[in-house]
């Protein structure tokens, strides 16, 4: 029963209508499936996404290529292989692929069947997928960072800032923590509307309205904030995803309007907005190998969660220099940046060891696969960022952590922040 018989693979689609894979794992007559997810805002260092460029048919963007070595190779080199060994069947992936960033078979690849492996484990074991992680018992939820607007890459507006996000810091149970974000929603929905501009949604579930000013949209949300009857930095705070790759040129970045400035007058006016707006927690405020421009506003920085995506995406050897250059507190983690699971919760120990946050990461191109709901409570994570409560590819995330939270009783409390 525990052995692997087929590897199967399909051709599916993400939240933006694109191809991506999905792969089912078989252990005689159980199976497991598992999606693999899409970034649009991607570092450079990410592991590599295989497509079909020359395959017109979907204008360059299908993977039958890396579906048909899931179907032949793969699944040769896993049957009769141990279903609850993960870290053999990844390692049989990564030394299947050979290269540094997977782009002889693509992590989209590898990923979709390392992360099928794992639910079929847990099936087969009769247990939650959430407790076939890190953890055996003491489980907490994470707090939810809920991206409310959406800017840059993700939404046709002109925001330089790529996702103004709230995190209810006040709720004492995930359900509540839904409800206060649900609540403050519904009274930017409204506040958006009255004033004539599109309640629209971008990639990620947030309103995209066509304003430009970062202010005005952080003046927005804490209008709503209040409106709904909550303080902001107290109840709630605002967290922001600044995605400063796409605003760097020259040594200077262009994050607070269109004119390129210096690291240290960049920092200058973080500082005026964070005290300005209460902000709790910034992703990606420098560019990816900007390192000294991490260490130095970490540095000044003390009270603020600092979060790295591009710096680190999901990789070891980035996280142990981040932390050497003590670039930030945090790091978030999307599976597909490295392409297993086993690399995946390496990088989460280590980051636990050093005493950083853990944010577990949707990407803007989703489906309606909920792993990464289970990941985070598994290896206890301190916030889960899985957009709005909007679009069913980001609210079956949600839905999937109240039913965890039902599953762990009444007792369940959140984790720190």
């Amino acid at each position: 029963m525990n052995k692997i018989t087929r590897v199967k693979a399909r051709q599916v689609f993400d939240s933006r209508g694109n191809p991506t894979i999905e792969a089912e794992v078989f252990c005689k007559e159980k199976s497991s499936k598992a999606i693999c997810p899409s970034g649009a805002s991607t570092g450079t260092f990410e592991a590599y996404e295989k497509r079909d460029k020359k395959n017109k048919k979907y204008l360059g963007k299908s993977v039958f290529g890396p579906i048909k070595f899931i179907n032949s190779k793969i699944s040769k080199k896993l049957i009769n292989k141990n279903v609850h060994n993960q870290e053999l069947v990844d390692s049989i992936l990564i030394n299947l692929d050979g290269t540094k960033h997977k782009t002889k078979i693509g992590a989209n690849a590898i990923l979709a069947v390392s992360m099928a492996v794992k639910k079929l484990s847990s099936k087969i074991k009769k247990i939650p997928l959430y407790k076939n992680f890190l953890l055996k018992k003491n489980f907490l939820l994470p707090y939810p960072m809920m991206n409310i607007i959406n800017g840059g890459a993700h939404a046709n507006n002109k925001l330089r800032i790529q996702e103004f996000m709230i995190r209810p810091d006040g709720a004492k149970n995930f359900s509540e923590a839904v409800r206060m974000c649900f609540l403050v929603i519904q009274s930017l929905k409204k506040i958006i509307s009255n004033r004539g501009m599109s309640i629209s949604v971008g990639d990620e579930g947030g309103f995209a309205p066509m304003i430009s000013s970062n202010e005005e949209a952080l003046k927005l949300i804490v209008k709503s904030i209040e409106k709904a009857g909550f303080k902001n930095g107290k109840h709630i705070s605002i967290c922001l995803d600044v995605a400063a790759n796409e605003l760097y040129k020259n040594k200077k970045y262009s994050i607070h309007s269109s004119q390129y400035i210096s690291v240290g007058k960049t920092i200058n006016k973080y500082q005026k907005l964070i005290k300005r707006f209460k902000i709790k927690s910034i992703e990606d405020p420098f560019s990816e190998n900007d390192w000294l421009a991490w260490s130095k506003f970490n540095k000044v920085s003390k009270k603020l969660q600092i979060v790295g995506d591009d710096l680190y995406v999901t990789n070891l050897e980035r996280l142990k220099k981040g932390f050497l250059y003590e670039s930030s507190n945090s790091i978030l983690i999307k599976l597909n940046q490295i392409g297993t699971v086993s690399e995946t919760l390496d990088v989460i120990r280590f980051a636990n060891n050093i005493g950083y946050n853990t944010v577990i990461s949707h990407r803007s191109g989703d489906s309606e696969d909920t792993f990464i709901a289970d990941l985070a409570v598994g290896t206890n994570s301190n916030q889960i960022k899985t957009g709005s409560l909007s679009r069913s590819e980001r609210v079956a995330k949600y839905n999937q952590l109240i039913r965890i939270e039902e599953d762990l009783g009444s007792s369940v409390k959140m984790n720190r922040l």
